[in-house]
């Protein structure tokens, strides 16, 4: 199974991390490969796509790191083979994921691996295409690391150190 990490990781945190590590444990994944939107379709962005495929390399130096110039899911899905592949996302995505671009189609062509964690009540029923493993939760959002970076506050212990090292170098989201 592999396993795929898609975000516009902007920036890319220690819980995209963990996320990644428990799917990869968990579910017995033989690799994670991490997909950078480069525009999505549903939110906005603060770093050039480039920028933020630099830092994905940097949180996740273990993994295939790629840019994916979909906006979607299904359509990255129908375009990209992977062998047998486990589209990673929280359970606050999983809650959302009737409302996706043909959620019907991503199960089809991928399965879904869910991280649950406490506060997020999942429905009882369980499709057969979506695995679900337990994440410990991590109080980390991209926003929020935004938002210390342009205070000037730190942020050494929300990203990885090549991640945070990247956001220095280049005076990321100083606002």
């Amino acid at each position: 199974m592999t396993g795929i990490l898609g975000g516009a990781f902007d920036p890319p945190h220690v819980g995209h991390v963990a996320l990644a590590d428990a799917a990869e444990r968990e579910l017995g994944l033989e690799r994670v490969v991490v997909v950078v939107v480069a525009d999505p379709g549903h939110k906005d962005v603060h770093a050039a796509a480039e920028t933020r495929l630099e830092l994905a390399r940097g949180a996740f130096p273990g993994c295939e790191v790629a840019l994916d110039r979909h906006a979607r899911t299904v359509d990255m899905l129908r375009e990209c083979r992977w062998e047998d592949p486990v589209f990673l996302i929280g359970a606050d995505e999983y809650l959302d994921f009737p409302n996706w671009k043909e959620p019907a189609d991503v199960l089809r062509l991928a399965r879904l691996g869910v991280a649950t964690r406490p506060g997020y009540a999942l429905p009882a029923e369980r499709p057969d295409r979506v695995l679900f493993f337990e994440l410990e939760p991590l109080p980390v959002s991209s926003r929020e690391i935004r938002a210390l970076v342009a205070r000037g506050d730190p942020i050494d212990s929300l990203v990885p150190p090549a991640v945070a090292e990247t956001i220095a170098r280049l005076g990321l989201y100083r606002g």
